[in-house]
């Protein structure tokens, strides 16, 4: 089993409905995601994916996001908190559809971490 992984960074704001504490309030965050791809087979190149490539199918969420309040945005405008574990959920979606697309299949996102500070993350894979 082959495993490419590929960081992106950018910077937004958010505040988390229905929570007590400093959070509630809008706040800013410097985020770190990355994206883990898996598959047993490599390309003709020996590659399992460029990462290039996998940083260009990353790109368009990461602008969405980067440098706006993420709960004006959808799918974070109404009943998803975006919270890290959300954020990195929509990453693994949007990152997921792509690959098979792309690969046939043969690529697959194994899982998606999302970093809010230094020190904390969440994860999301299936």
């Amino acid at each position: 089993m082959f495993e490419v992984t590929v960081q992106a960074g950018f910077s937004s704001g958010h505040y988390l409905r229905n929570y007590r504490g400093k959070c509630e309030n809008p706040h800013g965050h410097n985020y770190k995601v990355f994206v883990t791809l898996v598959g047993e087979e490599l390309d003709a190149t020996g590659l399992l994916l460029d990462f290039k490539l996998l940083k260009q199918v990353m790109k368009p969420t990461v602008e969405y996001l980067d440098h706006f309040m993420i709960n004006d945005l959808k799918p974070f405008d109404e009943e998803i908190n975006p919270s890290a574990e959300n954020l990195a959920k929509y990453f693994y979606q949007q990152t997921a559809q792509q690959m098979i697309e792309m690969t046939g299949g043969r690529v697959r996102v194994k899982d998606c971490t999302l970093y809010e500070t230094d020190t904390s993350f969440a994860r999301y894979y299936e």
